[in-house]
This record gives C-alpha cells, structure tokens and sequence, in this order.
C-alpha cells in the first residue's frame, strides 16, 4: 500500500481535485514561462522536491512556499481576494441571523440626591 499522507487522507474530494487542479495551473504557468523546475525552485528559495509536490498537488506543502512560487510566477496578486469577509455572503447572511434584533437603551441613573 502507498504511503499516503495524513494531510491528504483528511482532504474531501472536492479539496483534493482543487489541490490537484491548482498544482496543474502552477506547472502550466512555469512552463509557460520557460522555466524548469529547479529555476523556479530557485527563485522561490524552497526545493525542487517542493515545488514537485505542489505541482502535482499534494497537501503537504506549506502556504508559504505557495504564496512564494505564485509571487515569483507574477500570479500571487489576486490572494489578497481569497477568503475576503466582504465576499463572504453566507458568512454574512449567518452574522445578521444572530444580530440582535433590537438594541435596548441603556438606564440612565441621573437622579440627583
């Protein structure tokens, strides 16, 4: 049997196929960019065993490393949109359910003896 991961038995599915997916554009936009594995590990100060494994999509790799290989490859722009709270329409439809439905006015304790 493989020696499969702790990190890749708890993905479900449809992570997975993500993490596949992602790893696949990232080996797509090196290639076509003309550089091998081992330039762009480089560049990324990380190692060609890495970049390896996040280009076949395997968990174990870590965010940074991620986050490095998007920024040398021009792509990591757009991160800062991921997860955005303003994007977050069910979040947000969960956080109005639980606002309270009407504030109450503080006492005011202004008697004056």
């Amino acid at each position: 049997m493989g020696n499969t991961s702790l990190a890749s038995k708890a993905l479900s599915p449809d992570a997975a196929e993500t993490l596949k997916q992602l790893g696949a554009n990232i080996k797509e936009a090196r290639v076509r960019r003309g550089m091998t594995q081992v330039e762009l590990a480089t560049r990324a100060s990380t190692s060609h065993a890495a970049l390896g494994r996040l280009e076949r999509g395997e968990p174990s790799v870590g965010i940074g490393i991620l986050v490095q290989v998007l920024d040398v490859l021009g792509l990591a722009a757009g991160l800062g949109q991921v997860a955005d709270p303003d994007m977050d329409d069910v979040g947000k439809s969960l956080q109005q359910l639980k606002s309270p439905k009407r504030v109450r006015t503080k006492k005011r304790d202004d008697l004056d003896f």
